[in-house]
């Protein structure tokens, strides 16, 4: 497996944490951004930053040739701080075309650069699924409230990153949610509980 990761959305809630567990296992690890300003977070993490609108497909395609990894994670996402429910109404159309356009883009950019490997972490806003290769969606449980820590979710992209079979999802939420996250826990050693500090 190659050593060379290509963040998509590296400067996320998600994304940024990723980051710093990548280049601690000793990854070169490349992470984009849609704005300058937000590149010095990838690169304080040990990262390479591009900054690059995934919505210009051609210019996407440039920055993951430009690198071309062996793995990229998929961590787009466009929705706003702390998912703050004031600002969510106006978000949900941009984070649903950064899902559908971003993704389309990313797979297009990795398939012509010669990626392995796609890892896609996607919400369903109370459980949240990560596949080894291709994109995953999320499970729904009996509609309770299922917090996931973003330490943990970050945890669970490496780890099915160095564990994950290829075409599967691993559910991944709260220890005490009613999603089965036996696959996460027995295949990836995944803990729920895991916290970067």
């Amino acid at each position: 497996m190659s050593a060379r990761v290509f963040v998509a959305g590296a400067t996320g809630a998600v994304g940024k944490p990723l980051v710093s567990l990548l280049t601690a296992q000793g990854y070169e690890v490349w992470g984009t951004a849609r704005f300058p300003d937000k590149a010095r977070t990838i690169e304080d993490a040990g990262a390479s930053a591009i900054v690059v609108d995934v919505f210009d497909a051609a210019a996407l395609g440039r920055a993951v040739m430009s690198v071309r990894p062996g793995t990229i994670v998929h961590q787009l996402t466009d929705l706003p701080a702390g998912l703050d429910p004031a600002r969510m109404a106006e978000a949900v159309p941009r984070n649903a075309r950064i899902r559908r356009e971003g993704t389309k883009n990313l797979v297009a950019a990795a398939l012509a650069a010669g990626t392995r490997k796609l890892i896609s972490q996607s919400i369903a806003w109370r459980a949240q699924g990560i596949t080894a290769e291709g994109v995953g969606t999320g499970r729904v449980a009996g509609g309770e409230e299922m917090p996931l820590h973003v330490d943990a979710a970050a945890s669970a992209a490496l780890l099915a990153l160095e564990k994950g079979r290829a075409g599967t999802i691993y559910d991944i939420v709260e220890s005490d949610a009613g999603v089965a996250i036996d696959a996460a826990r027995r295949e990836l050693g995944w803990d729920p509980r895991f916290r970067l500090h």
